[in-house]
């Protein structure tokens, strides 16, 4: 897929794209739901001053939530994937904006509502759930808003910080412009003169390649261009960590991080602990690194090498259709039940499988359950694609679950949970592919690329959080997250954790700026711990069979209605310790003991 010429949306297959006429069937039909919309934030605002009245008026109240939590994720859901099918397409992004406005609005007005459930006393609501036994459906939000008691504004507050949402949500929208509809790269030559196009989604496929010249020329280009933008992309860093400076300060938190944490139930602790047990294991990652670069046969390994496999003959084409085929296969493991859900999914078009001009990079799973999740992907013929339809399927089948399981207010699941679904899939297809050959240079490269996996999210993503750590630091402490401050920090993390055998490059000072994640509010260390526990559910799955599947699905379907820390705890895997990380570390050197071997 490197060398083909990169098509309009108008140019690609209907069958490659996702059929969002489930969520509306026009364009006409969103615009009239957004207009009916428009009416609510008066329809919330009629219940101020009633919640603690009566447990009907509480339940009436919840149940105009619930209407809500469908009908604005169908608007917004729809609203952003059309965005996304064409970033530099404005009528959809005007709609994007549209969605914000109404949800912004509704949030607004719905700002009493939490200083009230608050002021309800613990035995007026113990009543409350006697007269009206459905209200017990909405125990764990209620336990969730009551919990935070000391966080809670006064509705004046609250309802001036839900009127700052859309302006706290800018730093991300404009970074996501410039990054997808802006910026645009040069072509860049292989080593035999042949021009390769260059955008955010061929960047990491091109440094995949064996040709090391045309790593080089990838590598040079893109941080090229990128360093005609660093300030910019910098300021609007700045202005996310401001804002989430702001909020945590008028919440009265000690720290960005805490009031991040906090939102899901997750201890500071666990985000702490990560960056220790992975400093810990750095030896680890530097053996890595030392092996890439014997495998490779160059006298010093770069950043630009860090991608290409170190056994490349054994890379394979595999078609889109193949790749379906075999992720399937790998995770039937799970079930007819989850595997029969999947082939709906690739069936009824839930997935935008091909790159286009303009399309959002990367690759996501909604998370919109109503009708059904839609996944974006930007898929390349070859073995990274194939585990990345693997993993956010994993994500849409997550979500699924969870919406088919629970009522509207627990159906969603918080984000410290949100990547082990997705990675227990990787971790299961890994091993299917590894079972099903003995060849040694197959399974060398195949383990070259769990390598991969591991260094990419176990150790760079806590590489990432380390940094956006810092940067949440930097906010408090009232320093600017200036270009040359942010690539200094960067670049002395970057040497930290490859080591002494890579050469880091000075332009990767710069890798701070190409990151959506940084704008996602501490998401990225979620990448690490949830790599660590799906090692763990995966191993555990292929070791006990159908109990620990049963368990597994359990927790699918467990959506918010408990924290997660007792989440995984159900699929037997307990996160308020270090263990599933420094055990999953412990893999990666068992992994690397066997490529060692190999080869």
């Amino acid at each position: 897929m490197t060398n083909r010429k990169i098509p309009q949306r108008s140019e690609v297959a209907a069958e490659h794209t996702w059929n969002l006429q489930d969520i509306f069937a026009s364009d006409a039909a969103w615009l009239a739901e957004y207009e009916a919309l428009r009416a609510y934030p008066e329809k919330v605002a009629a219940f101020q001053g009633t919640l603690s009245r009566s447990a009907e008026d509480l339940l009436a109240f919840f149940r105009l939530q619930d209407e809500l939590e469908v009908r604005l994720g169908r608007l917004m859901g729809y609203a952003n994937c059309k965005g996304d099918e064409d970033t530099a397409n404005n009528y959809y992004q005007d709609l994007r904006s549209k969605a914000m406005s109404v949800y912004v609005a509704i949030a607004g007005a719905a700002a009493f509502a939490t200083p009230e459930i608050l002021a309800i006393d613990e035995d007026t609501l113990q009543l409350f759930y006697a007269a009206q036994p459905e209200l017990l459906t909405y125990r764990r939000s209620l336990y969730r808003i009551r919990r935070r008691k000391a966080h809670v504004l006064t509705p004046a507050e609250e309802k001036l910080l839900a009127a700052a949402g859309e302006m706290a949500d800018a730093p991300d929208r404009i970074g996501s412009t410039l990054r997808d509809a802006d910026m645009t790269y040069p072509d860049v030559t292989d080593s035999e003169g042949n021009k390769h196009p260059l955008t955010d989604g061929t960047f990491v496929p091109l440094l995949m390649s064996g040709d090391r010249v045309l790593r080089k020329n990838t590598f040079d280009a893109f941080y090229g261009r990128l360093n005609s933008f660093k300030n910019t992309i910098a300021a609007t860093l700045d202005a996310q960590f401001k804002q989430l400076r702001f909020f945590a300060d008028s919440r009265h938190y000690s720290s960005t991080l805490e009031a991040s944490l906090d939102a899901t139930e997750v201890p500071v602790s666990v985000y702490l602990q990560l960056i220790e047990a992975v400093h810990g294991n750095l030896d680890k990652m530097y053996r890595y690194v030392a092996l890439r670069r014997k495998l490779l046969g160059v006298e010093q390994v770069h950043m630009y090498d860090v991608y290409t496999p170190v056994v490349p003959d054994v890379a394979v084409t595999i078609p889109y259709e193949q790749a379906k085929a075999t992720v399937l296969e790998a995770l039937s493991v799970l079930g007819e039940d989850y595997t029969d859900l999947m082939k709906e999914g690739f069936a009824n078009r839930w997935i935008d499988v091909y790159e286009n001009v303009g399309k959002r990079g990367g690759a996501y799973s909604s998370g919109n359950s109503r009708p059904h999740p839609y996944v974006l992907l930007n898929h390349k013929d070859d073995l990274d694609s194939q585990f990345t339809l693997a993993h956010e399927m994993g994500h849409a089948l997550h979500s699924y679950y969870s919406t088919k399981n629970q009522p509207i207010n627990t159906g969603d699941y918080v984000i410290f949970v949100a990547e082990v679904a997705s990675t227990c899939n990787e971790v299961l297809l890994m091993r299917h592919l590894l079972g099903k050959t003995t060849d040694k240079r197959e399974r060398a490269y195949l383990i070259n690329h769990f390598l991969d996996q591991f260094k990419g999210t176990v150790y760079r993503q806590t590489m990432f959080a380390e940094f956006e750590l810092e940067m949440g630091r930097m906010a408090e402490r009232g320093e600017a997250l200036t270009a040359d401050a942010l690539s200094e920090k960067y670049l002395a993390l970057n040497k930290l954790y490859f080591g002494p055998e890579m050469v880091s490059d000075d332009a990767i000072a710069l890798e701070w700026a190409r990151i959506p994640h940084f704008f996602y509010n501490y998401y990225v260390f979620q990448y690490a711990t949830g790599f660590s526990a799906a090692v763990a559910i995966a191993n555990r799955i292929l070791r006990e069979g159908a109990s620990a599947v049963a368990d597994y699905k359990r927790f699918l379907s467990g959506g918010g209605s408990t924290d997660p820390i007792s989440l995984l705890k159900i699929a037997g895997v307990d996160m308020s310790t270090g263990a599933p990380v420094h055990d999953a570390l412990r893999l990666f050197g068992e992994l690397l003991d066997e490529m060692e071997a190999l080869l």
